[in-house]
């Protein structure tokens, strides 16, 4: 039976290849635009909601012979909202499943070191609760991992306005993808988590921006592990404090929450870190 590390490097292995298969041998994205029976091709937006989802298509024959190589059968989220994306259920043991979630984010073109970031899926009821069914496929204590198979790309500036144009399927090739320099990469999602929330006052987990960090799994968790970022985020927002001036805070920070518990804050990586 694979072992959780086993399999991460398996897919690590899957994502070396994986830009090959989705970019044309200048880096950009093959998918070019929707086609009609007239063999008119609509070109796409770079919205990223519309990016993610096409892409998530894209690489779905990959990912099932990748689970039939190395015995496992998937199984796609039943609704948009549920997580993950994918289940792995290993053929041999039924109990051993793995979560995979597709994340896919943009450079920033002014420092293409940072990217826009990642929802690392909700700290909410099923993540509180670890036997919850509500919004996710199998309960989330039932995963022995965690996944992210991330995607990293340029965005086509002059489309950022979401312009859909129509061309002939002669020009096919002419056509500019709307992404480009494709970059993939997997990572447990504690190890890339930041300690704020990724969109507004919805209930999802942030990711750092920095690239490099991103890569390597060096969130500001990693130092610390999984147990602390289970520890925060089922607690965020829930815990209060006195200040030394006498006033009541709120803890919405790793480092005032580390302080809380009583551990070691010089294990935080920042979340802008510069090494």
């Amino acid at each position: 039976m694979i072992s959780k590390e086993k399999f991460e490097g398996a897919l690590r292995e899957l994502a070396d290849v994986l830009t090959c298969y989705v970019s044309t041998e200048d880096g950009q994205w093959t998918v070019k635009g929707f086609i009609d029976v007239f063999k008119n091709v609509y070109t796409i937006s770079s919205d990223t909601k519309i990016v993610s989802k096409i892409l998530e298509i894209h690489l779905l024959p990959k990912l099932s012979a990748f689970a039939e190589e190395y015995g496992f059968a998937i199984v796609l989220a039943e609704k948009q909202n549920y997580y993950p994306d994918v289940s792995f259920l290993s053929k041999e043991n039924a109990s051993l499943k793995f979560a995979l979630d597709f994340k896919t984010t943009y450079r920033n073109p002014q420092k293409p070191w940072l990217c826009n970031g990642f929802t690392l899926g909700s700290h909410g009821a099923y993540f509180r609760k670890r036997s919850s069914t509500k919004n996710i496929q199998f309960p989330y204590g039932s995963y022995a991992g965690h996944f992210c198979l991330g995607i990293i790309y340029d965005r086509l500036e002059k489309n950022t306005k979401n312009e859909v144009n129509i061309h002939s399927f002669d020009d096919l090739h002419s056509i500019t993808s709307v992404i480009s320099n494709i970059q993939f990469f997997v990572a447990e999602k504690w190890k890339i988590a930041a300690d704020r929330r990724g969109s507004g006052n919805t209930a999802n987990i942030g990711s750092i921006q920095r690239i490099p960090d991103i890569l390597s799994g060096n969130g500001m968790f990693a130092n610390l592990g999984e147990e602390w970022f289970d520890d925060y985020w089922m607690n965020y927002g829930k815990i209060n404090f006195k200040t030394e001036s006498g006033e009541t805070k709120v803890i919405k920070s790793l480092e005032d929450f580390v302080r809380f518990r009583g551990g070691d804050t010089s294990l935080i990586i920042p979340r802008n870190n510069k090494k």
